[in-house]
């Protein structure tokens, strides 16, 4: 049951990023000002990477998807459309994981993330290939599951 609500949790930043809203800070508080959000730097982009990475080896796909989000973030705001694509991909793969672990993980925000990434400018062939399979994924298994 935690970790249904955690899923559902990370879900909803998902949306609500998707719709411009600040993710959660530390213990989960919004932040009210953006002197709360952390700044846009190669090393915030590596140190994603690095944390979205060590996550998923360990297991925590919820703490995974988190980073993998702010990696997407980091690489938008250093204006690095290719990194934001293969970002968007791994978080979605984060969401598909955890749909197979728990199928009633809701696959639209992987959907939303692949569709988004696929529309990026700068998305290399092997990004747009990954992301078209697992787009083509997500969508069976949503059409399959009405």
């Amino acid at each position: 049951m935690k970790t249904g609500v955690a899923i559902s949790m990370v879900l909803v930043v998902v949306a609500g990023l998707a719709a411009g809203a600040n993710p959660p800070g530390p213990g989960g508080q919004t932040p009210q000002a953006s002197s709360c959000v952390q700044p846009v730097s190669w090393d915030g982009w590596l140190a994603a990477k690095a944390n979205a990475e060590s996550r998923d080896a360990t297991g925590d796909l919820v703490g995974a998807l988190q980073y993998y989000l702010e990696y997407v973030r980091q690489a938008e705001g250093l204006s690095d459309p290719g990194r934001a694509a293969w970002g968007k991909n791994n978080a979605a793969y984060m969401i598909i994981k955890m749909h197979r672990l728990d199928p009633t993980v809701e696959l639209a925000p992987a959907k939303r993330l692949l569709e988004e990434g696929l529309a990026l400018a700068g998305t290399t062939e092997d990004c747009r290939k990954i992301m078209a399979m697992n787009l083509e994924y997500v969508k069976a298994t949503l059409g399959s599951s009405r």
